[in-house]
C-alpha cells in the first residue's frame, strides 16, 4: 500500500474495515466524544501552530500567555518578534515558532484585504478550505484539519497525530511506511463521505485514545485489545510470543 490512489475495490475493503474498528473503539471510549475547546479558527490556527512537538499542557499554557500579554491577534503580528517569542517560551523551538506565527497572521492580513479572520472559511468545502490554510507558510494537513474541526467552524477534516497513525498502521488501514502527512488524505477516504464534525472527531479521538491507552509505542497490550481481531500486528505478535521457538535459547 502507498499513498497513490487505491483500487475501488481494496478502498472499499479498507473502508468496511474503518468502520468496524470505529464502531468498536467508540463503544469502549464512549462516543459521542465531547470537543475539548470551541476556539474560534484563528485561534486554533495559532494553538495548533504552538502544539507541534509539543506536549498540550506547554503549548496550553503559551496560548494562555499569549493571550494574556496580548489583547488580539493583530497586536501579536505588529508585537516585536522577541516579545511573542518570550510568550511561548513554554514550548519546543519558540524562537522558530514566533516568527511563523506572525508569518502567517502577516500572509491572512494580505489574503484578506485587511481582515484578520478565518471565519469565512465556513463558507467553502472542506477541501478547499483545506488547500487555502495549507498555502500559509507552515501549514500542513495536520494543522489544516485540526483548525477546521477543532475551532467553532466544526468542519468535518479528519487530524491524524502519532497515536492515531501508529494505531492504523498496526491495523493494516495505511502501510507503516506511509508518512503521516499523506495518511490523511488515506485515512479521510475510508471514512463515510456523510459523516459529520462530531463523528470525524470521534474518529480521530477514539484512535487517539487507544494509541494513548493500550496500542502502546513499546509493548502494545494486544492481550486486552478491543480490536485484537482486526488487528494483523497484535496477532502477529501474539503468535510470535506463543511460538516455542521464540523461548527456546539457540544451540552452541
Amino acid at each position: 500500500m502507498s499513498s497513490l490512489p487505491l483500487l475501488p475495490d481494496l478502498l472499499s475493503e479498507l473502508a468496511a474495515k474503518a468502520l468496524r474498528i470505529h464502531e468498536r473503539l467508540c463503544t469502549e471510549y464512549g462516543c459521542p466524544i465531547a470537543f475539548f475547546h470551541s476556539h474560534d479558527a484563528l485561534s486554533e490556527l495559532v494553538s495548533s501552530l504552538l502544539s507541534h512537538r509539543t506536549r498540550n499542557a506547554s503549548s496550553g499554557a503559551a496560548f494562555r500567555q499569549l493571550r494574556t500579554r496580548f489583547p488580539t491577534w493583530e497586536a501579536v503580528r505588529d508585537a516585536p518578534c522577541a516579545e511573542v517569542q518570550d510568550c511561548i517560551s513554554a514550548v519546543t523551538w519558540p524562537e522558530q515558532k514566533a516568527p511563523r506565527i506572525q508569518q502567517v497572521l502577516q500572509r491572512i492580513t494580505v489574503l484578506r484585504d485587511g481582515a484578520l479572520s478565518l471565519d469565512f472559511l465556513k463558507t467553502l468545502p472542506v477541501r478547499e478550505a483545506r488547500d487555502w490554510l495549507e498555502s500559509l507558510p507552515g501549514v500542513g494537513p495536520k494543522t489544516s484539519a485540526a483548525t477546521l474541526l477543532f475551532s467553532d467552524l466544526r468542519m468535518p477534516a479528519l487530524p491524524v497525530d502519532s497515536h492515531h497513525h501508529r494505531v492504523a498502521a498496526r491495523l493494516g488501514l495505511i502501510s507503516e511506511n506511509v508518512p503521516v502527512g499523506p495518511a490523511h488524505a488515506l485515512l479521510e477516504a475510508q471514512l463515510p463521505k456523510d459523516w459529520d464534525a462530531q463523528r470525524v472527531y470521534d474518529n480521530h479521538e477514539v484512535l487517539m485514545l487507544h494509541g494513548q491507552r493500550c496500542c502502546f509505542f513499546r509493548s502494545p497490550a494486544c492481550t486486552r485489545c478491543v480490536v485484537l481481531d482486526l488487528c494483523p500486528t497484535g496477532q502477529a505478535r501474539l503468535a510470535s510470543a506463543r511460538s516455542p521457538q521464540a523461548s527456546e535459547p539457540e544451540p552452541p
